[in-house]
């Protein structure tokens, strides 16, 4: 899963992305449908003079069709090239 996730992401040309699988910690969790929980920094030029939400959909589009069942919850800490 890490792996398609990044494949996915790179459509918003990161110069650095670090995707790390968290999901051993909420295991059994109330809630969780079984999809993994995954803490995403993530640097982009595509999120130049946009706010953290749009960044954020910008993230989401990317992978929405593997929410919820794949992707149960994602942490996003999306940073512009130009604020590096």
């Amino acid at each position: 899963m890490i792996d398609q996730i990044k494949t996915r992401l790179q459509a918003l040309d990161p110069i650095a992305l670090d995707l790390i699988d968290e999901s051993a910690l909420h295991a059994g969790h109330q809630g969780n449908g079984g999809g993994g929980h995954y803490k995403l920094n993530i640097t982009s030029s595509h999120f130049c003079g946009k706010s953290q939400i749009m960044r954020h959909r910008l993230v989401y589009q990317a992978l929405a069709d593997l929410m919820p069942h794949k992707i149960h919850a994602l942490s996003i800490h999306a940073i512009a090239t130009d604020e590096v």
